[in-house]
């Protein structure tokens, strides 16, 4: 079967999970880059004076070098914001849902007019 949201085919029992595992992280990375682009962004607006060269290029490649700056750092693991992501991801991932307390009509073999979703 192909999986739809990325057109192939799952991998089998711990190839998916090591698979999903380092998407994943890849995805916390990415989010840890854009934090850490928004925290440059900040400190670079609250400059205290206007600049004497400044242009709008000169402002255009400083935000390209913030951007590589921000993404080499999430790489690195400098504010750790990408595994604090990742560890909280996978615990919720491998919590189960919780079975139904017996009397409550959770089961629908005992109750068979309740709709099941």
């Amino acid at each position: 079967m192909i999986n739809p949201l990325n057109n192939q085919t799952p991998a089998t029992g711990g190839e998916a999970n090591a698979q999903r595992r380092q998407e994943l992280r890849q995805a916390a990375q990415a989010f840890e880059a854009v934090f850490i682009r928004q925290l440059i962004g900040s400190m670079r607006n609250a400059r205290l004076a206007d600049e004497m060269f400044g242009s709008q290029a000169t402002e255009q490649f400083r935000d390209m070098a913030d951007a590589r700056l921000a993404d080499a750092m999430s790489q690195q693991g400098t504010f750790g914001i990408a595994e604090l992501l990742t560890a909280q991801f996978e615990r919720h991932r491998s919590v189960q849902p919780q079975p139904p307390v017996a009397g409550t009509g959770g089961d629908a073999a005992q109750n068979p007019n309740e709709v099941t979703r």
